[in-house]
């Protein structure tokens, strides 16, 4: 018997039902002989016996058919008919389908592989149908905020004897309202691009240790403003070949994200050391932490555990830095406890010490 690499049949029709045909077949042949034998015994006409052996012939032909039928009903009709079905129900939107498998497990054939893997392929299309969903009415929601700020002041702006002071007020709302949609639509732009794979990474050596600070001294007004104290702990002539302009994307959020959840006059700790051929890169901050079910979905698209955070973010900052992560051939992980701060770990390949 005929069998796949995973261990399944790899046939529908076994060498067993060849070695029955087989002997149905010269049953059925030595029956005939046997009926002629008696017949010539019993001394009947010629013509007589012919009728019969034509009879005899087609309730053969007759039952063999139908039990050839009833096979391919059972191994071929049957389960084609389900898989149709059920893609034509898929084809139309219903993504809730599913085919019970044809054997028990250890008894699968191919065909039990093809469920199977459609199954899973039903899954996986109701599973991105409802994050196209959940993103197209996450987006919306998060364009129509901003857009409201911005009609509202601006109404408030058109107001005869408006203060100077009051004025001042609304624009820099407006400002501010306008900065989160173009970071919103630009953040959208970007994962979609990396989700399509029209961003490539190109890799290029570079200081490590370099771009981190760089990118750290970006945030000085934030961190001035808030009275934060900076704990930088990083190793010099850390080189690294992977994609600069995309990792500066995950360290200029990963620390907007401490400075940003940091209460004033607390800490945030940026390291960067080397492990093997590997450059190990620690953002901490000693901000209010997340709960575990925070942590499991900290990196899903709009997700945001926490409601109170909900105005300072849209929640596709740690989606896009997990996706570009994932392209460069890294790692990241979160360990974070609530009221005790987060620290988000990134780990890259392919770093080394300048001689």
């Amino acid at each position: 018997m005929s069998r796949g690499s995973s261990g399944e049949k790899r046939s529908r029709f076994p060498l067993s039902i060849f070695w029955i045909v087989l002997s149905v077949l010269l049953i059925t042949a030595g029956v005939h002989v046997a009926i002629l034998l008696g017949m010539e015994k019993a001394g009947w006409a010629p013509i007589v016996q012919t009728h019969i052996m034509v009879l005899y012939w087609i309730s053969v032909s007759v039952l063999l058919t139908l039990l050839i039928r009833s096979r391919m009903k059972v191994a071929y009709d049957t389960p084609l008919q389900e898989i149709s079905e059920a893609t034509k129900k898929v084809a139309h939107g219903d993504f809730s389908v599913r085919i019970a498998p044809l054997h028990e497990e250890g008894k699968e054939d191919y065909l039990d592989t093809m469920i199977r893997d459609l199954n899973a392929m039903i899954t996986e299309l109701g599973s991105i149908e409802t994050l196209k969903t959940d993103f197209v009415s996450n987006v919306s929601h998060e364009i129509k905020t901003p857009l409201a700020v911005i009609q509202n002041y601006s109404s408030l702006l058109n107001a005869e004897n408006l203060p100077e002071h009051e004025r001042k007020e609304y624009a820099v709302a407006i400002s501010a309202a306008a900065i989160r949609l173009n970071t919103l639509i630009t953040n959208v732009l970007r994962l979609s691009r990396l989700e399509n794979q029209q961003i490539r990474p190109k890799s290029e050596q570079f200081d490590l240790g370099g771009q981190l600070t760089d990118c750290l001294l970006g945030f000085e007004n934030i961190w001035e403003e808030k009275e934060i104290e900076i704990e930088p702990d990083i190793e010099d002539d850390v080189i690294i070949t992977s994609d600069r302009e995309l990792l500066s994307i995950v360290w200029n959020n990963l620390l907007s994200n401490a400075f940003k959840f940091t209460e004033e006059g607390g800490t945030v700790s940026v390291s960067l050391r080397t492990e093997d051929k590997n450059a190990v890169v620690s953002v901490k901050d000693t901000g209010c932490g997340m709960p575990p079910e925070t942590v499991r979905h900290v990196f899903d698209k709009f997700y945001q555990g926490d409601t109170s955070h909900s105005i300072q973010g849209n929640g596709l900052g740690l989606a896009l830095v997990k996706r570009i992560v994932d392209i460069v051939g890294g790692e990241i992980r979160v360990e974070s406890e609530p009221g005790e701060g987060s620290t988000f770990i990134v780990k890259l390949t392919g770093a080394s010490k300048k001689n």
